[in-house]
């Protein structure tokens, strides 16, 4: 645990009682301060009860007399569409708004790091897609050359739930547009911006507030290195605004798909190879065709920005080729579970809308595609330039049907089930092909999440593969 400093004696509401709220009373607690817990929901309020917190009404306006704080939970709205009624009372009320991340990276030094030998250090990651594949990728390399590391944030454990910092030690944040739009602190060594595309629109007043969530991991706290994926024009117009000129190389420009060999530092992926350049010159290459762990040009992309930090942490590039073979992947993201006579079975139930869907079927030469769920607006229309190496679809769930009439010529095969989609998948494919699992719909219509789609997925792969 982080004990939070800044707040000894002090009244500090937390708003939201999930994971990192919990984390978060308790790193007040172990900081002296007094922790002031509220949440909607009845059952969030027992289970803080029974870890020994008292509750205070934040709807009451007498709650918030003395309040140093108002601590905030990720998913609940503090700007847009609306601000939730506890917050705008806080606005009103002139209490400072934070959440855990802010909390984190003004607690997150302690004295003791005068004695060490190596100062520590964080590695930051936000985007839209990427983040956490490239979080873990980033630990997993640390790991596998011997470096101390934790991971935490948007993936794993909460940041304030971690522990205190060795000698040497690399923390590796996973951020999301919630959590870095909010944070009153943001201080990474590393700073990590893999990609943009539009989420979480209404969360933000548009794409711009999007994107201008995301940036303020870059100009708030001024990281000594950032890593920026160039591939749309917000990377590039970030990389513009941090870099001194080209040859600045405290900017790392990636790319999947552009060739980068300008004065600067660059790291980019072209059919299947990685290239670092520095100063106008190759300096290091990689063949990541046979990189089990990290399939199509996406996840390239998140190689690059992986190679590119830990680089920066002073890693070389046979230690970080070595990490890559030996990384398994993240659950649900291009995931793959198992091989029999030639044929893959790939779960990327993480795929959960049209773009996603999109880069899973580009990263497989031959594919025996499940698909289907709770449609979204628009269907799969989108995807049809993407289904030339659909071998056969393989339709579950309530959409199957409407999927079936936007398919065209692509065969297919209305399924239902997980477990006939599956079934009939594997016995029709080919050596050299790919089932894959990439729904490019919702899951709620047959799991109550995407975790649970894939694990029964990939339940019924191994059955098969034995």
């Amino acid at each position: 645990m982080i004990p939070v400093v800044g707040y000894s004696g002090a009244r500090v509401a937390v708003l939201g009682l999930g994971r990192s709220g919990l984390a978060t009373a308790h790193a007040l607690a172990a900081g002296d301060a007094v922790p002031c817990l509220w949440d909607d929901s009845p059952e969030a309020r027992a289970k803080a009860e029974a870890e020994g917190f008292a509750l205070t009404d934040l709807t009451r306006t007498d709650a918030w007399a003395g309040m140093a704080a108002l601590i905030v939970s990720p998913g609940i709205p503090h700007l847009y569409p609306e601000p939730n009624p506890i917050i705008r009372r806080a606005l009103e009320a002139g209490v400072p708004v934070d959440n855990d991340i802010g909390l984190f990276f003004r607690s997150w030094a302690t004295p003791d790091w005068d004695e060490m030998d190596r100062t520590p250090k964080v590695v930051a990651i936000t985007g839209s897609n990427g983040k956490s594949t490239t979080t873990a990728l980033i630990h997993h390399i640390l790991k596998e050359a011997g470096r101390p590391t934790q991971m935490a944030g948007n993936i794993g454990r909460g940041v304030l739930d971690i522990d205190p910092a060795t000698d040497g030690e690399v923390v590796v944040l996973e951020l999301s547009s919630y959590q870095t739009e909010l944070a009153r602190a943001l201080t990474p060594d590393i700073a990590v911006f893999t990609n943009l595309s539009p989420d979480h629109l209404d969360r933000h007043g548009g794409k711009g507030g999007y994107f201008a969530a995301k940036r303020r991991l870059f100009s708030e706290g001024g990281p000594d290195r950032a890593v920026v994926g160039i591939d749309e024009v917000e990377g590039l117009f970030l990389a513009n605004q941090l870099s001194q000129g080209p040859a600045d190389d405290r900017v790392i420009r990636i790319s999947s798909g552009q060739k980068l060999d300008g004065e600067g530092w660059s790291v980019f992926a072209r059919k299947g190879f990685l290239a670092e350049w520095r100063k106008g010159r190759q300096v290091a290459a990689i063949d990541l065709r046979e990189v089990k762990g990290l399939p199509g040009a996406h996840n390239h992309q998140n190689a690059c920005a992986a190679y590119a930090a830990t680089r920066s942490l002073g890693l070389g590039p046979k230690e970080i080729e070595k990490a890559l073979h030996s990384f398994a992947g993240l659950p649900h993201r291009s995931q793959l579970v198992g091989e029999r006579d030639g044929v893959r079975f790939v779960n990327d139930s993480k795929a959960t809308n049209v773009d996603s869907a999109a880069k899973a079927l580009q990263a497989f030469p031959k594919i025996r595609w499940i698909a289907g769920g709770l449609g979204k607006d628009g269907g799969i229309a989108a995807l049809k330039p993407f289904l030339g190496a659909v071998v056969k679809a393989y339709l579950i769930g309530h959409s199957a049907r409407d999927f079936a009439l936007e398919l065209g010529g692509t065969p297919h095969e209305i399924c239902e089930t997980m477990e006939r989609a599956v079934a009939r998948a594997a016995e029709e494919a080919d050596a050299g092909e790919t089932v894959l699992l990439a729904p490019a719909a919702a899951s709620f219509d047959q799991y109550p999440n995407f975790e649970k789609r894939g694990e029964d997925f990939t339940a019924r792969v191994r059955v098969i593969v034995g």
